[in-house]
């Protein structure tokens, strides 16, 4: 069953992702683990982003951020890796939030046809500049 973006859900290892690319990625962090190129990962890890509270008698539920791995590196340091197409006004959000109040460094990755794995952004700027050079 696809989403509204067309991703399709994929179970890999008992798994259930939100998209393919995203089980592509997951492979992709098994092949590096097995390579000894990373020490360990997670799938989604979640993060507190506000606490639940009460107020006027209404009970507020707490806001959580799912990610979608959290890679432990060879060097000790630890990295969150969000695989995306685009980045939804609720995502941005909470990405904001999360930066605040976290400290570990916030990827979001895509899969391009020609470049492969690449961040987001980086992608975004190619496009960017290649649109200007087009013109």
């Amino acid at each position: 069953m696809k989403n509204k973006y067309g991703a399709r859900k994929t179970i890999i290892d008992n798994i259930a992702f939100d998209s393919k690319v995203e089980a592509k990625y997951y492979e992709q962090l098994k092949w590096l683990l097995q390579a000894k190129q990373i020490k360990s990962f997670k799938c989604q890890p979640k993060f507190l982003l506000q606490e639940g509270f009460k107020k006027n008698g209404e009970t507020i539920r707490k806001i959580e951020y799912i990610a979608d791995f959290e890679i432990h590196n060879l060097d000790g340091s630890i990295e969150i890796v969000d695989v995306k197409g685009v980045e939804t006004k609720d995502f941005i959000l909470k990405k904001k939030m999360f930066l605040k109040r976290y400290d570990y460094p916030l990827k979001i990755v895509t899969l391009d046809r020609s470049m492969g794995w690449i961040e987001l952004k980086d992608l975004k700027r190619l496009k960017k500049k290649a649109k200007k050079v087009a013109k």
